[in-house]
């Protein structure tokens, strides 16, 4: 009897997810618990498992559709569900059996000719041995399978089941042999214009990787100005080392890209409209003088190395952001507006805004204020891996009490940001450098001066509360000795 598998319950006020790869085909044998869907919901991706084990005899989604919660996903039907059970009663078993033998054969023929062909056998052969992965992230043990087998976790991060990824023509290379890259490798390299037939993957049998991707984009981009040259005439239509996403298509001035909004990009869309139009954002702008603080992070960074934490600037900003909240109720605060209430929050838990190929996430630190500045710097590590490998959940993006954007590792200075509601500030930090500072004995010296600027919701927070509270945050970052000694 053919079972429905459907969509479950994947979060609070998750409604649906829009597909971004299908990861079994019509005519698998699945296991229970293997991943059928990579699915996107509002600022997470996931992997959805099958709910039994059996053959897939029809597939109900595409990649793009938009699959309600308790939504149809696939359909299969049982091992040994209808066959086995009439084969005693009706004739003897030997003639039972023949067809049985032929029947698993016929369906993957059907559904791949060619190239294809010999594709299923070595799945139904190879999954009673190959375990499930699980994990969301972590390396893969060589143990558990063999080398052409090594590819249970995808280069995101995710865990993607154990059936091969299915293919298009263009993930293929010049031989005809599928391309060893997962699914967010590949959209990775549909995004920015990488062919993947041209990279050399240096994951185990040659798996290419997002660091892959990225290699050969630099190489290219470093290729195009030498390989530009002086021509005759103008080009209308110049050489781009980065092509736009999307299918090609025309407008009625020329030739345009169309590219579906994704739901993360949906989701960023209508937080920020939500924040434009209901918050009156004010923002202040200062500097703060971190030589001291720069000392001291560049005499210890070899000592963190050797414990495997990397010690930036960052973990210093969040404490001293952490202590200072502390101090200031009205800005780790939100308006509960349909109560007509504020809530002022007794904890502290800072938003870490990551710039990720899909856009901006928010993961939250929890309690970073009890946190000391070593625990601090090997979370956010963990915090920003998660986050652009899409390894995490929606739960990890909620509970935040401020936000810090950090746009000195891009570039910039002073910038504008957008309060994350419904918190009611965000701090946003620019590129340091130095400047020349009149000092209090009237000397002029080069000090490393660090852009601050920071939006509040001015329907709570007033300006001398801001000013306050960012004087507080240079204060920390200006005698780093009291962030070292903070509990």
């Amino acid at each position: 009897m053919a079972i429905e598998v459907k969509l479950p319950e994947i979060g609070p006020d998750i409604e649906s997810g829009d597909v971004l790869d299908i990861l079994v085909s019509e005519g698998d044998v699945i296991k229970k618990d293997q991943d059928i869907v990579e699915l996107e919901t509002d600022k997470a991706t996931m992997n959805v498992p099958s709910s039994h084990a059996g053959k897939v005899v029809k597939i109900h989604v595409a990649k793009g559709d938009s699959v309600p919660v308790g939504g149809v996903i696939i359909t299969i039907e049982p091992e040994g569900g209808g066959g086995e059970a009439k084969a005693p009663a009706k004739k003897d078993q030997g003639k039972k059996e023949e067809p049985k033998k032929e029947a698993p054969k016929a369906a993957p023929e059907k559904k791949a000719p060619a190239k294809a062909e010999s594709k299923p056998a070595p799945k139904q052969e190879e999954l009673p041995t190959r375990a499930t992965s699980t994990a969301p992230r972590g390396p893969v043990d060589p143990s558990r399978a063999p080398a052409s087998a090594s590819s249970d976790a995808d280069d995101s991060g995710l865990a993607v089941g154990d059936q091969p990824f299915p293919i298009e023509e263009d993930e293929q290379g010049q031989d005809g042999a599928q391309i060893p890259a997962g699914p967010g490798v590949r959209r990775l390299a549909r995004e920015v214009g990488v062919d993947l037939k041209n990279v050399r993957g240096s994951g185990q049998g040659g798996r290419i990787s997002r660091e892959d991707v990225i290699a050969s984009l630099r190489q290219a981009s470093q290729a195009a100005p030498a390989a530009k040259s002086p021509q005759r005439g103008s080009s209308p239509a110049p050489e781009r080392t980065v092509e736009a996403p999307g299918e090609l298509s025309q407008d009625a001035y020329g030739p345009v890209r169309v590219e579906k909004m994704s739901r993360i990009r949906k989701t960023i869309a209508a937080r920020m409209h939500d924040s434009w139009s209901s918050v009156p954002r004010v923002t202040n702008f200062d500097d703060a003088d971190i030589t001291e603080l720069e000392k001291i992070r560049q005499s210890s960074k070899d000592d963190y190395a050797a414990k495997g934490i990397k010690l930036t600037t960052m973990p210093f900003v969040i404490k001293a952001v952490a202590m200072a909240l502390r101090n200031h109720p009205a800005i780790n605060a939100s308006i509960d507006g349909a109560n007509e209430q504020i809530v002022y929050k007794e904890y502290v838990s800072i938003g870490i805004a990551v710039d990720t190929d899909r856009g901006l996430v928010v993961p939250s630190l929890r309690f970073a204020d009890q946190l000391s500045i070593p625990e601090i710097a090997r979370k956010l590590s963990g915090i920003a891996d998660a986050a652009r490998t899409n390894a995490f959940s929606t739960e990890d993006l909620r509970g935040s009490t401020f936000t810090i954007s950090n746009l000195g590792a891009i570039g910039g200075t002073y910038s504008t940001p957008i309060v994350n509601v419904p918190e009611v500030a965000i701090l946003l930090i620019g590129r340091s450098r130095k400047l020349p500072v009149v000092m209090k004995d009237d000397s002029i010296a080069a000090r490393l001066m660090m852009p601050l600027s920071i939006s509040y919701d001015h329907r709570l927070v007033d300006g001398g509360k801001a000013a306050r509270f960012l004087n507080d945050v240079i204060g920390f970052l200006e005698a780093p000795g009291r962030l070292l000694l903070a509990p």
